[in-house]
């Protein structure tokens, strides 16, 4: 037999993409990701050969950036940027089907994650450890594979299953092992799924020695994120808090909080906030600063240092591993030079000004103090005062005169548009206590939970407590700071599918958010879920189809 490196989904045939049955003998040789090595059932035998196939083929596996893609263009996060040669049109206009390629991938990326952890675990059977050491190595590598494998059904249910909060709704293909070649296996129920997860990041949790003082690899506090975020969605709210709580917990006794908005100015960069010179310094425009601040907030945005990232994929500049997350944003480069082919959407850019104040550069610029409109922005983008006015008279204006650059992504020192994916922050596991919060109608716990992202924010003060007069306010104000807060981070698609109809809102795009009449997908809109891509079904006629598609 052929060796097999699974870099798609590959379910009953194994060639899904295809469409078509083949031999074992016909299987394709698909090209590794550098790192990757190639299984062909044999066994490893030893730990740093299971090491070497957990860096190269599960972690380089994972590429969740066309999730955070699909997110912010079928929402409302982004609009054409004048760069755009027409890409995504189509879903940004909600034209979703089982053909979509963001569908496709996302789907075939995570069952190829899982695929390769459930070789390694195979493979695993076949290592006998050489010490008390190499037995505790050995463990803690199938703990990690296991908690990706993990994250990787939370992906797919949280995309592909219509109600997580069902635990009888139909989810996605659950493979335990590595399959048969002949296999067609259907969907199973969310119960199914969720049992299998909950064993996986049991284990890890039991197994894992450290909490994760190295941001690139699963320690316990990425296993309870996940576990967090897991228990989130399927609306288990006693287990969410308990999850973040041990979180937030572990990391005040590790000494890593929230990442501070502060120091806003250096003695190099002067006062004179959004100055050439401050510039310079905060962005690493120079030749000398580039990918580089003295703002721990935009540190953590450029890779310099970690912040407050529980969980990233690593991103090397130099050896170009994984998508660069910024060319969905930015051709070239984060500004107008740049070839923009998405703009910031006009309502949540809007947000970013409204917490930060006066754009004019000065000392007394952002007299709000909000730093997420500094590091969010370039300092090229050029926004039209009189936007509103371009619609509908001259629809094309949308998108050449109201300017406004995406720069989460910047870059880091070596590259202008690849970073770090930053998979859960601890902002996130305080919105999700502020969540289980609400849930328990504590309105003013919920409200300090947001108050403390909102400070850690602000380079200016402490904001003022929210006042929340009853829970679908409580619910619209965490939704707003989600938004904010995880822009581009792929949530915003799943928390208008969760949230919106609990806060009372909807989708909120401009109407200079395209070059046509501009739209919003209705709560409780079929489009809320993924198609099952049609390569899946046309191979594997077993499985079930979403509502609507």
């Amino acid at each position: 037999m052929k060796k097999i490196v699974l870099n798609i989904s590959l379910i009953g045939s194994l060639l899904l993409s295809l469409g078509t049955l083949q031999s074992c003998n016909d299987a394709l040789d698909i090209n590794p990701q550098p790192g990757q090595v190639e299984d062909d059932g044999t066994p490893f035998s030893t730990t740093d050969a299971l090491y070497n196939y957990l860096m190269g083929n599960v972690y380089g596996s994972m590429e969740p950036g066309t999730a955070i893609y699909l997110s912010a263009v079928i929402t409302d996060e982004v609009k054409p940027g004048s760069g755009s040669g027409g890409q995504e049109f189509d879903l940004h206009r909600f034209f979703l089907n089982s053909q979509n390629t963001q569908a496709t991938d996302i789907w075939q990326n995570n069952y190829a994650v899982i695929n390769h952890v459930n070789r390694l675990i195979r493979g695993a059977a076949g290592v006998v450890p050489t010490s008390a050491a190499d037995a505790t190595r050995l463990s803690n590598i199938i703990a990690q594979a296991r908690a990706l494998r993990a994250f990787s059904y939370i992906q797919l249910e949280s995309l592909y299953s219509e109600d997580m909060a069902d635990p009888n709704a139909l989810g996605v293909i659950l493979l335990k092992d590595v399959p048969d070649l002949n296999a067609k296996l259907p969907r199973v129920k969310n119960s199914d799924v969720y049992s299998f997860i909950e064993e996986d990041l049991t284990f890890a949790r039991n197994t894992l020695t450290t909490e994760g003082t190295n941001q690139y690899f699963v320690g316990k506090s990425a296993v309870n994120a996940m576990a967090a975020r897991y228990f989130l969605y399927k609306r288990d709210y006693a287990q969410a808090k308990t999850y973040a709580e041990a979180v937030v917990n572990a990391s005040a006794a590790g000494g890593f909080g929230l990442t501070a908005a502060t120091p806003i100015t250096s003695s190099q960069s002067g006062t004179t906030i959004g100055g050439s010179t401050w510039n310079s310094f905060f962005y690493g425009q120079t030749t000398a600063t580039v990918g580089t601040s003295f703002n721990p907030y935009r540190q953590m945005w450029v890779d310099q240092n970690r912040g407050e990232s529980i969980f990233s994929l690593g991103r090397i500049a130099a050896t170009g591993n994984g998508v660069a997350v910024g060319t969905y944003w930015n051709t070239n480069s984060s500004s107008l030079t740049g070839s923009p082919m998405w703009f910031w959407g006009r309502n949540l850019y809007n947000l970013f000004v409204d917490n930060f104040g006066s754009t004019t550069p000065g000392v007394n610029m952002g007299e709000k103090g909000d730093i997420r409109y500094l590091t969010n922005r370039d300092p090229t983008t050029a926004p039209n005062a009189n936007y509103a006015s371009l619609y509908p008279n001259n629809l094309q204006q949308t998108r050449t005169s109201d300017r406004l650059v995406i720069d989460k992504y910047p870059g880091k020192a070596g590259t202008n548009t690849r970073n770090d994916l930053k998979l859960f922050r601890l902002s996130e596991m305080y919105f999700i206590l502020a969540e289980c919060a609400i849930n328990n109608s504590q309105l003013t716990t919920a409200a300090g939970y947001i108050k403390s992202v909102r400070d850690a924010r602000n380079f200016r003060a402490p904001v003022a407590l929210p006042v929340y007069t009853n829970a679908q306010a409580a619910w619209a104000d965490v939704l707003k700071e989600r938004r904010i807060e995880l822009a581009l981070e792929g949530h915003r698609y799943i928390d208008l599918k969760r949230l919106a109809n609990k806060a009372g809102v909807t989708m909120d795009r401009n109407n200079t958010d395209d070059i046509v009449m501009t739209s919003n997908l209705p709560n409780g809109d079929y489009r809320y879920t993924l198609p099952i891509p049609l390569s899946e079904i046309s191979a594997n006629p077993n499985v079930k189809q979403n509502t609507g598609y």
